[in-house]
């Protein structure tokens, strides 16, 4: 069966980057091929995986109303939408991906959201292990297009605000009563000692159950000024190797294997 790990957190906390340290981290231990959603409508997981989008699932959903009236002859809608997604979809040796795009606009999406919903689910049983980046709000998973989240990892910085933002989505997972079998913090790109007794002191404060501590890693910045894939960071990078020992810890599965 399909592991989720949905990743969610403030904007500019580095959820994205810690997306692609997981990938990487499964396809290092040999649990690919792994399926990466780009849930956020800013959309630059495939930048951190060093590939490109052609297509998102939003815009096949929008291209389905506009041309609702037009399809092939002899086509259903349905299979018209799952030749579309099938299409859009990034294919590599280690991983594929899929790029939600934008919400919704004007219009009913009822029965698209439906259709999307199916096809995600079937999609992700073709996979040991997904990978979701999430915008803050969770829409794509409080919607129900995408269901069964194995582990919830909320990344925050070190400041006050990204941990308190990182306590309301904990907060919003459990009022919307999304079903989550692990959820705890990151705290990402720590710097001195200071720093990081103050996000633990905050954390601790909020009731907020820690996955672990990746320290700031200059490697990463250099990769991304670069426009380098986050794929290629060596082993020996601090934030390759922090994030390994917290996929390991929140997870027995990925101690085992490798």
């Amino acid at each position: 069966m399909s592991e989720l790990i949905a990743v969610a957190g403030k904007g500019g906390t580095g959820k994205t980057t810690f997306c692609a340290l997981t990938v990487r981290h499964l396809i290092k231990k040999g649990l690919g091929p792994v399926l990466a959603i780009d849930a956020d409508a800013n959309l630059n997981f495939n930048e951190v995986l060093g590939v490109d989008i052609k297509q998102t699932v939003g815009e096949v959903r929008d291209d389905l109303l506009r041309n609702m009236g037009m399809l092939p002859a002899g086509m259903s809608k349905d299979a018209w939408i799952e030749l579309q997604l099938a299409d859009s979809m990034i294919e590599t040796k280690d991983f594929d991906l899929v790029a939600m795009g934008r919400p919704e606009g004007t219009g009913c999406y009822c029965y698209v959201n439906s259709v999307l919903q199916r096809y995600m689910e079937i999609l992700q049983h073709n996979y040991p292990y997904v990978v979701m980046d999430n915008e803050a709000g969770l829409e794509h998973i409080s919607r129900g297009t995408t269901k069964n989240v194995s582990y919830l990892l909320i990344v925050s910085d070190a400041s006050p605000r990204g941990v308190r933002t990182a306590a309301r989505i904990r907060d919003l997972v459990k009022d919307l009563k999304v079903p989550v079998g692990q959820m705890a913090l990151v705290l990402n790109r720590l710097g001195s000692v200071e720093m990081t007794r103050a996000a633990l002191a905050e954390a601790d404060e909020r009731g907020l159950e820690l996955a672990g501590v990746i320290p700031a890693d200059e490697l990463v910045t250099k990769f991304d000024l670069a426009d380098r894939s986050l794929l290629e960071l060596p082993d020996d990078s601090p934030a390759i190797t922090a994030a390994g020992k917290i996929l390991e810890r929140i997870t027995g599965k990925l101690a085992l294997a490798g």
